[in-house]
């Protein structure tokens, strides 16, 4: 039996069916097409990004990203190691050792001021992961890029629509990554889209992208053939995935408005226990705007994150925790290793608790989780 407050719900704004139903009953093909140009149309005007590829994951954007920056073996990323795999196994998967640096309490984001005691001179990038949509410090990971001749590759995974300073996320590194995986504000079941905000990159990005080719060159008639001109790999979706990503992105600004609503009356009605010193809650800083993609409470340890969860579940509510920190998994410790002291990363993991959040949740859903958090600390 389905809880009675799932989780997540994927998004659905009810313009995607059109757009779907218009491509199936035309003639044009379902390789990518008219429907990938509008959606990356959109993303740039509302972006203000250079260049815009739709991919088939956020995955895949992260690969491509590792791609272009010319990882090879031995080459070292600066990553957080509260991250998702994807954003560990593109730098893996090229060779490169891993350097995990500690997070920041308030926003679970890398640590900006640990960074420099991780870099050495096979230091290549930094991947900033922007977690629940929440800008990490952009102008300092750009500085120390800047004096130590680095990229910053931003995992925006979390993050269409937040912004740093003004300035969208995911187009302040030299690149960007975006989910539209069905569990992100936008979605199309599964997809991504890569962000080229560095001109160098553009063509490299497109033949990664064509499988190795130039393929794009000889559509747009440049070349009188295509041929293989580097590693790439098969990161385009089709248009039925385009179709329906446009549908979702015309309703952009009515999901993100209804997930702030949801997030905020989370935040509002969580105050008493913040007063008394049960729970913590996320922080945006003041240079922030987010999107309201997660909301979460921080417990006084793993045990009373435990037996919340268990209280709610048996209550009907799907909540969860989110990442086992990746340099204590087999994985982590065989690709990569902590630098520095891990103060806060296992212990916010352990204390983490996200709450259900979604498109059209509604308020009377929202009370009743808050409603069954108060009886868990009463």
């Amino acid at each position: 039996m389905p809880p009675a407050i799932p989780f997540n719900r994927p998004t659905r704004t009810g313009r995607e069916p059109a757009h779907v139903r218009a491509l199936l009953e035309g003639e044009k093909s379902l390789q990518e097409g008219d429907y990938a140009r509008r959606c990356t149309t959109w993303l740039a005007q509302r972006l203000g990004a250079g260049k815009i590829f739709l991919t088939t994951s956020c995955t895949h954007a992260l690969e491509m990203s590792a791609l272009l920056a010319g990882i090879e073996p031995g080459d070292e990323i600066i990553l957080p190691s509260f991250a998702f795999t994807s954003t560990a196994n593109a730098f893996a998967l090229r060779g490169a050792a891993l350097r995990f640096v500690d997070i920041r309490p308030d926003t679970l984001n890398l640590d900006e001021r640990l960074v420099a005691q991780a870099i050495t001179p096979r230091t290549k990038a930094i991947c900033a992961l922007h977690y629940g949509g929440i800008a990490c410090d952009m102008d300092a990971l750009a500085d120390l890029a800047k004096a130590h001749k680095l990229l910053v590759i931003e995992d925006a995974a979390h993050a269409i629509l937040s912004t740093y300073k003004g300035r969208a996320l995911g187009t302040l590194g030299a690149l960007g990554c975006f989910s539209f995986h069905e569990s992100k504000n936008l979605h199309c079941g599964e997809g991504g889209a890569l962000l080229v905000n560095q001109s160098s990159y553009i063509e490299p990005a497109e033949i990664i992208r064509d499988k190795g080719t130039n393929r794009g060159r000889f559509i747009r008639g440049q070349v009188d053939k295509y041929t293989w001109m580097a590693l790439g790999s098969s990161y385009t979706p089709s248009e039925l995935c385009s179709a329906f990503l446009l549908g979702q992105l015309e309703g952009s600004d009515e999901v993100i408005a209804d997930r702030l609503a949801s997030w905020q009356r989370y935040h509002d009605g969580l105050r008493g226990l913040v007063s008394r010193e049960r729970v913590e809650l996320p922080v945006v800083p003041p240079d922030c705007e987010h999107n309201g993609h997660l909301f979460y409470v921080k417990t006084a340890n793993l045990d009373e994150r435990n037996r919340l969860l268990a209280f709610l579940a048996e209550r009907g509510t799907a909540a969860t925790f989110h990442y086992v920190p990746l340099h204590s998994a087999e994985a982590g410790r065989k690709y990569g290793r902590f630098v520095g002291e891990d103060r806060y990363t296992t212990r916010e993991s352990q204390r983490q608790l996200r709450l259900p959040l979604w498109h059209a949740m509604g308020a009377e859903r929202v009370d009743r989780v808050l409603s069954q958090i108060e009886d868990f600390y009463r």
